[in-house]
């Protein structure tokens, strides 16, 4: 965990006009397709690995303060228990920006555990509304609806792959992949929608790095960590961001900011991939 390269693997500029810049970017995001007032991107994972705090810190940035929407903590199962799309809004109070953030059950390890992958299929299609109640043994159905299509701007734009960064040597070698990611992947590519993973905890695998995150791409350790996620889940390197989720935190910091934004500057141009897709004169 101590090897260092002798420069940056990839560049940042740790400057309050990299925040400022990434923020504006995202603040100021609109879909391509003049038919979809927000992009939907949808956050699974497992159980704890920080999808509920991925929001929270998002809203937080924005806010200008700490804050707690989303029910988040080290539990042993999901607190999650609907599915939910959250806005995040410009200051508090203020106008919600053009994506939601869509939160599911975490993907517990039992075959009665954790949110049912044929749930998750329904969600890309934009079947499932906001606060469904999740049954992990019974997956939702359109009781005999088969007739109606959501529009496209109800289905989900992007899938993010929320993985926690300590745990990934141990759950995500070639000899045990987990089903349920494996299974969520193949149904996202079939429905053309793009992927990315959220490297969760940096923090806490690397020392040096928790002392501070401008470590974070000077790492060997935590280089090899998001070729491993990239390799596991079969997504391009380029779209395996490593994030510090605000959690006991009471006051913002500039580092965590910029690496919470360029994840979210991410998801929003993989969503415009999606969308570009489409003719809108055909929604």
């Amino acid at each position: 965990m101590g090897t260092w390269y002798s420069k940056p693997w990839r560049k940042v500029e740790w400057e309050e006009s990299t925040r400022n810049s990434l923020k504006t970017s995202v603040q100021n995001y609109t879909p391509i397709i003049k038919s979809v007032p927000r992009a939907r991107i949808l956050l699974v994972g497992d159980v704890g690995a920080g999808k509920s705090s991925f929001f929270n810190s998002i809203s937080s940035v924005f806010c200008g303060s700490i804050t707690s929407q989303a029910n988040a903590g080290p539990n042993l199962t999901s607190q999650t228990l609907k599915f939910r799309t959250y806005n995040v809004r410009e200051g508090k109070g203020g106008r919600p920006l053009s994506f939601l953030l869509c939160d599911t059950m975490g993907l517990e390890q039992t075959a009665n555990g954790g949110v049912n992958t044929d749930d998750i299929e329904s969600i890309l299609k934009g079947y499932i509304p906001d606060g469904y109640q999740f049954d992990p043994k019974i997956p939702w159905n359109q009781n005999g609806d088969q007739a109606h299509t959501p529009p496209l701007k109800e289905r989900i734009h992007c899938v993010v792959f929320v993985v926690d960064a300590s745990t990934l040597p141990l759950k995500y070698s070639k000899d045990d992949r987990p089903k349920k990611f494996i299974k969520i992947k193949e149904r996202a590519n079939l429905l053309e929608v793009p992927l990315m993973v959220l490297l969760t905890k940096v923090d806490r695998v690397c020392p040096h790095t928790g002392k501070d995150l401008k470590n974070v791409y000077w790492s060997n350790y935590l280089k090899e960590q998001i070729y491993k996620a990239s390799d596991f889940l079969g997504i391009q390197v380029s779209s395996v961001f490593p994030v510090k989720n605000y959690c006991s935190e009471t006051e913002l910091d500039m580092r965590s900011d910029i690496l919470l934004l360029a994840a979210m500057q991410k998801m929003l141009h993989l969503a415009d991939d999606f969308f570009a897709n489409f003719v809108e004169d055909g929604e």
